[in-house]
């Protein structure tokens, strides 16, 4: 039986036992040594479980030896453990563990950290305003600190490592649950230890909370007839947001812009559905955005309406190292569709699907279930997106960050493979973080190179059936 058939029943042997937990109570006490093996009680109870739940192989058989490697495994724990421990505990940390060993972004989310997902998404919260993603040694990568907010203003930046809060080390398993942490009351401070590269040891960084509402759109006037867009995540409300500042900026220009910049620089994701209606509000017709999972619902893909903002004017898009997800999704929207030019360096590359899904508790799991696929066909996962113009600084007042080696999805212990066959995963610059001077002047540049209107050209892609609600 090969490692991945094992590593299904294993998971399949867990969520049986989930559904009887006094099977593992009665199999932890002491009566028994911690290395026996199940009894024939034990062995048939967890038989019929998986039997009920549609997990045996065609014969109604689990794997004797994974059932007896789970239940040694959970005897030791429980009865030689150095602090007595509960089995209801014990069973959390099962599934936790479950989850947190299959890459990087699955998580189960207890009735708090489940909350709080759901303010993320609505733009208004009470913490320092950061995204940040959990490492092997529950330390906190710093994707990007939200535009505007406490973390940004202390000096947080894209690819610190947080290591501790408050003086205690990051204990919990997930990102979600790690970030309760940072949260608070707004006007207390936390203490945060902060590993940065290039510099020795650790620093401390003092960060004063406060409710962080999120205005995902700025725009303003670069100049008579080219505007300038940022979208720093994407919530509920961004592509409606856009589409109005948009408006605001033609009726600032006395009539309709030449292009715009839109800045996606360090914007580390948020809602799909936000991402797709805002590559719509740009293009008449084509694919936006593909998902390809194991699971029909996990199929979809995403397709323009007729109608576009600009009318067809130009667009750059400016990204970096820290755009990350839905961001990628936008830009490989509009770069595929050849309805933009991309500048700056390779994207963060986070192009999988995180499904929530609700647990008849209150908690939920945050369950990895596909792949993003710009329209040309191309996975964004572990890969990113390739910008059409390399922005290669020559001096450091250019720059901000750089960490070539260690910022990027594809660096992370047990991210997602690309399942791309393309061979350019190492070209299109490090991963960087341009100083907004430096991004805005190239990006700038770049548009007035542009025709004076873009036609959208429809990207090629299987087309599967949709779901807009879709998070991530």
């Amino acid at each position: 039986m090969n490692s991945t058939i094992l590593t299904i029943l294993r998971a399949s042997l867990l969520a049986c036992l989930l559904a009887a937990p006094f099977a593992l109570a009665q199999d932890a006490t002491p009566a028994q040594p911690a290395g026996a093996a199940p009894t024939p009680e034990e062995v048939q109870q967890a038989r019929a479980l998986a039997t009920k739940a549609g997990l045996a192989d065609r014969d109604g058989n689990v794997p004797l030896d994974e059932i007896q490697r789970y239940v040694a495994v959970y005897r030791a724990v429980k009865e030689a453990y150095v602090d007595p421990i509960s089995d209801r505990r014990l069973m959390q940390a099962s599934v936790r563990g479950l989850l947190t060993n299959l890459d990087p972004h699955s998580a189960y989310l207890d009735k708090e950290e489940s909350q709080q997902l759901d303010e993320d998404s609505n733009g208004a919260y009470q913490g320092i305003g950061i995204e940040v993603m959990q490492l092997p040694d529950r330390s906190l990568r710093v994707i990007a600190p939200i535009d505007g907010s406490p973390a940004a203003r202390a000096g947080l930046k894209a690819g610190d490592i947080i290591t501790t809060i408050d003086d205690k080390p990051i204990d919990a398993d997930n990102a979600d649950g790690a970030t309760l942490g940072l949260r608070g009351p707004p006007g207390s401070t936390v203490k945060l230890g902060v590993a940065r590269d290039g510099i020795d040891g650790t620093m401390t960084i003092f960060v004063k909370r406060d409710v962080i509402k999120v205005q995902s759109v700025t725009s303003r006037l670069l100049e008579p007839g080219y505007g300038y867009v940022r979208l720093s995540d994407f919530q509920n409300d961004t592509a409606t947001a856009m589409t109005a500042q948009i408006a605001d900026l033609t009726k600032a220009n006395h009539g309709p812009l030449h292009g715009i910049v839109l800045d996606l620089r360090s914007n580390p994701g948020g809602l799909l559905n936000a991402a797709v209606e805002a590559a719509d509000a740009f293009l008449d017709s084509g694919t936006i955005v593909s998902t390809k999972g194991r699971l029909s619902y996990s199929n979809a893909t995403f397709t323009a309406s007729p109608g576009d903002v600009l009318n067809g004017a130009p667009i750059v898009v400016l990204v970096d190292g820290g755009t990350a997800s839905a961001s990628e999704v936008l830009t490989g929207a509009l770069q595929d569709n050849h309805r933009a030019e991309v500048v700056g360096s390779r994207t963060f590359g986070k192009g999988s699907v995180q499904t929530v899904l609700p647990l008849d508790n209150g908690d939920s799991i945050k369950l990895t279930t596909a792949r993003y696929y710009t329209p040309s066909g191309k996975s964004i996962q572990a890969r990113g997106i390739r910008p059409d113009i390399v922005l290669k600084p020559t001096t450091k007042s250019e720059v901000d960050t750089t960490d070539p080696d260690t910022t990027r999805e594809r660096d992370l212990p047990g991210h997602l493979a690309s399942s791309s066959d393309a061979g350019d995963d190492d070209e299109g610059g490090d991963a960087v973080v341009f100083t907004d001077n430096y991004a805005i002047a190239e990006g700038l540049k770049a548009l007035k190179r542009m025709p004076a209107r873009i036609a959208s050209g429809p990207a090629s892609v299987q087309a599967a059936a949709a779901s807009p609600t879709t998070k991530h």
